[in-house]
């Protein structure tokens, strides 16, 4: 049975190929599920025109995600974390965060595809890529200072505490 994939299906081929399959195959599962169309000529036409359709919108969408990622290229990140001893950072910049930075400056991108390999825990200079399309992909400058945060020393906690009477027993 030669079919028309609607659809990537794995092992099979990809979104417009036109593939053989076996007829039950084809029939209980690819065509019910609207992975596949019958390979016939009326659909073959209607198809190539769907798929230049769908070309043009996909272009498009290239041509603005390219424009964000020149956006985001141009901007440089800056934002405070507070360290501990040794430069250890409290907590790390998550992907929230540089989308909130990012918003501030102009630029709208959604967290999930700001793409951090590892958590950032440590004041210094990140390029972070952000992965806007399937073929587009920009840079982020993040620029990460550290604030040191004074720790008390017992005593200064205890004079801060206010006693508390102890119950007699």
């Amino acid at each position: 049975m030669k079919l028309l994939l609607k659809e990537d299906v794995d092992g099979l081929g990809f979104c417009g190929d036109e593939v053989e399959v076996k007829d039950g195959y084809g029939r209980n599962f690819l065509i019910p599920k609207g992975k596949a169309l019958l390979a016939t000529p009326n659909n073959l036409k209607a198809f190539n025109h769907q798929k230049r359709i769908v070309q043009a919108k996909v272009k498009k969408v290239t041509a603005i995600a390219q424009g964000v990622a020149d956006e985001i290229t141009k901007v440089t990140l800056q934002t405070k974390k507070k360290m501990g001893e040794g430069g250890k950072m409290f907590g790390s910049v998550t992907a929230q965060e540089i989308s909130d930075l990012l918003k501030a400056k102009g630029v709208e991108v959604d967290r999930r595809k700001i793409q951090i390999q590892e958590p950032i825990k440590k004041a210094g200079e990140y390029t972070i890529p952000v992965k806007l399309h399937p073929e587009v992909t920009g840079q982020i400058k993040l620029t990460v200072e550290g604030e040191k945060v004074e720790e008390k020393t017992e005593t200064e906690e205890q004079k801060e505490a206010p006693e508390q009477p102890q119950e007699e027993k």
